[in-house]
């Protein structure tokens, strides 16, 4: 009989979940028993390991053949992640928040398509905004560089207005 193949983990009784995890799983008396969860494909692997010596496999079937008892097995392998009532309201939690986010993007384009002229004027406040600020920013670069052309500036040598010299302008500005 060819040897078993193994996964793209490279361990027996490893897989790589979508999130890039690891899960740990055993197939005892016709049924799949996931063992967990784990960062690392090494961790699952010891997982299995563990479980495959409590269910009495021969040595072949082990990920990590060094290991020579089950006390071992065990010392080795990562504790068991257990699903506790924090971990469980910290889910609800995160799935109240998006539901809530989705229902706030719904009603915003809802919104956006009952009173269009409301998002145009938005839109024109803030690009009159983006225009004044720049426009500011532009115009105090350009006293802080007439002060330092200026001998006989009157700015103290801290004087936070220097820093405006080196203020950002972009293309944009211009």
């Amino acid at each position: 009989m060819p040897p078993r193949r193994r996964g793209a983990s490279g361990f027996r009784g490893v897989r790589v979940r979508p999130s890039g995890r690891f899960t740990a799983e055993i197939r005892a008396g016709g049924f799949r028993v996931t063992l967990g969860t784990y960062n690392t494909p090494e961790l699952a692997a010891r997982a299995y390991d563990a479980a495959a010596w409590r269910f009495r496999r021969p040595g072949r079937d082990m990920n990590f053949p060094d290991v020579e008892s089950l006390e071992e097995a065990e010392f080795l392998a990562p504790p068991p992640c257990l699903v506790d009532d924090e971990d469980r309201r910290r889910h609800r939690q995160v799935q109240r928040r998006i539901a809530i986010a989705e229902r706030d993007e719904e009603l915003m384009r809802q919104w956006r398509a009952q009173f269009p002229n409301d998002v145009d004027n938005t839109d024109a406040f803030f690009a009159d905004l983006r225009a004044h600020r720049r426009s500011n920013r532009r115009h105090r670069r350009a006293v802080a560089v007439f002060e330092l052309d200026n001998p006989n500036t009157t700015w103290a040598d801290n004087d936070p207005r220097w820093d405006d010299i080196w203020t950002e302008t972009t293309s944009d500005d211009e």
